[in-house]
């Protein structure tokens, strides 16, 4: 499908499916593209989050691979491998692994999240040019009602 010439009223008849799913791709591909750029890895990004204090986890506790997957599972990807990308960690000294297989962030870890963060605004502005914030929010919450309309929540 493409959206050459196509009026208003053709376009209100397209699937939204097909629509999100070609933005999903094209989104989560630009940004693992930006970040790869950077030197990182989404995975990485994301398993240096889960094991912060100061970000995602509750408690600054390590967890072993499983335990990373199952906290990630609604929004690793298939292709992810987390146990490979978090040897890069290791090997980097941002993670260091106990005896019972849990990682944990180590102080460099935490200041390379602080600062891979750094990069989520240039990143976000990129993929928002040329949308109102009035407009993007529209969006959404226009996907959100179509989300509870197939039966689905909205976290």
């Amino acid at each position: 499908m493409t959206t050459q010439q196509v009026s208003d009223a053709e376009l209100a008849g397209q699937p939204a499916a097909y629509w999100t799913g070609v933005a999903y791709e094209a989104l989560i591909a630009y940004t693992r593209a930006q970040q790869a750029e950077r030197g990182y890895t989404q995975p990485q990004f994301w398993l240096l989050r889960n094991l912060s204090e100061n970000d995602i986890s509750p408690d600054g506790e390590g967890m072993t691979i499983p335990e990373l997957e199952e906290a990630m599972t609604s929004y690793i990807r298939p292709e992810d491998d987390l146990a490979a990308e978090a040897e890069v960690l290791l090997e980097r000294g941002w993670l260091t692994r106990d005896a019972e297989d849990r990682l944990w962030l180590t102080e460099e870890g935490e200041q390379a999240r602080v600062n891979l963060a750094r990069n989520a605004p240039a990143i976000r502005a990129a993929l928002h040019e040329g949308i109102d914030d009035a407009d993007y929010v529209t969006t959404l919450k226009v996907l959100q009602q179509m989300i509870r309309n197939a039966g689905g929540t909205v976290a």
